[in-house]
């Protein structure tokens, strides 16, 4: 019972390395996505009512959350017409990012990794998107999604400059 949170987080990086082996959009590829999906939503929820939050949970769970993106990159980019202006927009995101972890690093001596409500949304619009593919055009979610980033990124970096952090 001690560890299960991190079992469950660790279940996330299998989910997400047998996501490999399959077709995306198949119905199997949906199913290890949500329930790689689910292992991030409940890992950390876990860890706290069982009062179990370590340091090396919240670095597995970092760890987890990397692979499953890596791996969806790998998986989706080669398939998806994603439009220039598009890609744009998502290097500016990750460009304030950037500067939002050079600024607490800067400040804080330390990484800082905010999780605000915005960045949850994002977060889990992030999540939802290739669910919505095969009835909504990928512009038109990534529009929802990129404006979410988008605040969620600039008010990260306005909490780390004013010092409203956690």
């Amino acid at each position: 019972m001690k560890n299960i949170a991190n079992i469950i987080t660790g279940s996330r990086i299998v989910f997400s390395i047998a996501l490999l082996f399959f077709p995306p959009f198949s119905p199997t590829f949906y199913v290890l996505y949500a329930a790689a999906g689910l292992t991030d939503m409940i890992d950390g929820t876990v860890a706290r009512k069982t009062n179990t939050v370590s340091a090396f949970g919240a670095k597995i769970d970092t760890i987890a959350d990397f692979i499953l993106v890596a791996v969806c990159l790998i998986k989706l980019l080669p398939i998806l017409d994603i439009p220039v202006w598009l890609w744009i927009w998502i290097a500016v995101i990750a460009l304030i990012k950037v500067i939002n972890i050079i600024s607490g690093a800067i400040m804080f001596k330390r990484m800082i990794a905010l999780h605000t409500v915005m960045n949850k949304i994002t977060g889990a619009l992030c999540f939802l998107l290739p669910f919505t593919l095969s009835f909504i055009n990928l512009k038109y979610g990534a529009i929802v999604v990129c404006t979410a980033a988008t605040f969620a990124a600039i008010q990260e970096g306005h909490y780390i400059r004013t010092r409203r952090i956690k």
